[in-house]
């Protein structure tokens, strides 16, 4: 067996120690993957990798399911940040979990992949994944944008808005919830599309069934586009096409609470559902 981790930016050396001193004793491979690694390297130290480790928050979490979803690598997240809502389990509850792990007792739960390709002249000029979102939002000089929204070829309408997100149901507890979009359960294989900030107030998001296809052509811009959030945004000039769909892979996120236990996520890590007035 070998198990791979990612560490966050404020994770200690000792920390990542600790993983290796627990692997070895157990005569288990552990190596580490740099979140700034090229391609080639990330394929190398991923290959026979049986589980991908990040020990940080959900950025870390999110730079992880980029490069295991693909390869069908299950991911389990150990929390360092603030939030850890994709996170499964606390610092202090490493070893135990990784146990669990090695023991067998555990779920696994299948994520929605997102996959978006930025096109123009209809070359393909960006091809992205992500677990949460792809942000299309104005940039430059341009105060609003004008975006063309496509679903399945068909055309749906142009809204005007500071942006517009695509994101999956993982992603709706993210971005796209601060931007007033809808809670979606994780397991959902649907994309929401949520305008950010639209002119017109009948302008709302919209829920769509899974494997539809989302394409949004920048009629007024220019724009930039990020998914995940990650580093440096693209360019998308006007007439640009950004494309959003179902990547064909799932992630696999280890679990060890029940379905259920969603909904106490909610209410402990975002305070989802707790009354304004304190109860006598």
């Amino acid at each position: 067996m070998k198990i791979c981790l990612i560490r966050g930016s404020g994770v200690e050396q000792n920390e990542v120690d600790s993983v290796f001193h627990s692997m070895k004793a157990r005569q288990i491979e552990a190596v580490e993957l740099k979140r700034e690694a090229k391609a080639e390297v990330v394929a190398q130290v991923l290959r026979e990798t049986d589980l991908l480790l990040t020990l940080g928050g959900d950025g870390t979490f999110l730079a992880g399911a980029r490069v295991a979803a693909p390869r069908d690598i299950p991911i389990l997240g150990v929390n360092h940040g603030h939030l850890g809502f994709l996170t499964e389990i606390e610092a202090e509850e490493m070893q135990s979990g990784l146990s669990r792990y090695l023991d067998g007792e555990y779920r696994i739960e299948a994520r929605t992949m997102l996959e978006v390709t930025l096109a123009r002249k209809g070359q393909r000029m960006v091809h992205e994944i992500g677990l949460n979102e792809v942000v299309v939002d104005h940039s430059g000089e341009a105060r609003i944008l004008r975006l063309e929204i496509d679903v399945g070829g068909q055309r749906v309408g142009v809204i005007d808005a500071d942006g517009a997100i695509v994101a999956t149901a993982s992603g709706s507890t993210a971005y796209a919830l601060a931007s007033g979009g809808p809670i979606l359960e994780p397991s959902l294989e649907d994309l929401v599309l949520v305008p950010m900030s639209p002119f017109a107030l009948t302008v709302r998001p919209i829920v769509f069934a899974p494997g539809k296809e989302i394409s949004l052509t920048v009629v007024r811009g220019p724009a930039e586009m990020r998914v995940d959030g990650q580093g440096r945004g693209h360019e998308v000039a006007i007439g640009d096409v950004v494309s959003c769909g179902s990547h064909a892979k799932r992630l696999k996120v280890v679990r060890f609470s029940p379905p259920e236990s969603f909904y106490l996520r909610l209410a402990d890590k975002l305070g989802w559902g707790r009354p304004l007035v304190p109860k006598k």
